[in-house]
């Protein structure tokens, strides 16, 4: 079976996150939550990292439940900043808060981030992994509109991730196993 490449045949937490989650369009609130909160973690760090402490952020994080996220206040942060589950790092852990906070003054993410796509899917046609961007126009556009509404760890790279997780885009390669049943999924 041929897959992208970048999911280690070795990891099946990797294996498993490519051939089930990346890729396929989600529209749940609380999914697309957790993926701008994790995408945002992962900065400057592998995604391997982030993969293995989910479970770690799920308990941490109220099960990513948006209200709950944003209503923590610094005590809480303090507590989360001693919790190895997670990357202990407070301007990461404060921007889940802010995230969340930013998230209900916008009605939700779904509309939001889909709209960055005109509500239908990216599909794209890269062959090898050295042709997918770190960013597109759609990204810096998101990236620019999330952070004038409040929130943080959304940069260009960062949104992209997150537009790739999420299906936004079908960034899969053409030779994956997965590119054609997504496309058929949306």
């Amino acid at each position: 079976m041929r897959r992208c490449g970048w999911a280690p045949e070795t990891d099946p937490l990797y294996l498993a996150y490519h051939d089930e989650e990346w890729g396929v369009p989600s529209h749940d609130e609380r999914h697309l939550f957790e993926l701008l909160v994790l995408e945002g973690a992962q900065a400057g760090l592998s995604w391997s990292t982030i993969l293995h402490k989910r479970e770690g952020y799920r308990r941490a994080f109220a099960g990513f439940d948006v209200e709950t996220v944003a209503r923590l206040g610094p005590r809480d942060v303090e507590r989360l900043l001693a919790d190895p589950g997670i990357v202990r790092n407070r301007l990461k852990v404060e921007s889940a808060v802010a995230n969340a906070q930013a998230t209900i003054a916008a009605g939700g993410l779904d509309e939001l981030l889909w709209s960055f796509v005109g509500g239908t899917p990216r599909v794209n046609r890269w062959s090898t992994l050295a042709e997918l961007p770190a960013d597109t126009g759609e990204s810096r556009a998101m990236s620019k509109e999330l952070k004038r509404r409040g929130f943080r760890f959304v940069g260009p790279t960062v949104c992209y991730s997150l537009m790739q997780a999420c299906g936004l885009v079908n960034d899969h390669l053409v030779g994956c196993f997965r590119y054609a049943q997504i496309r058929h999924e949306a």
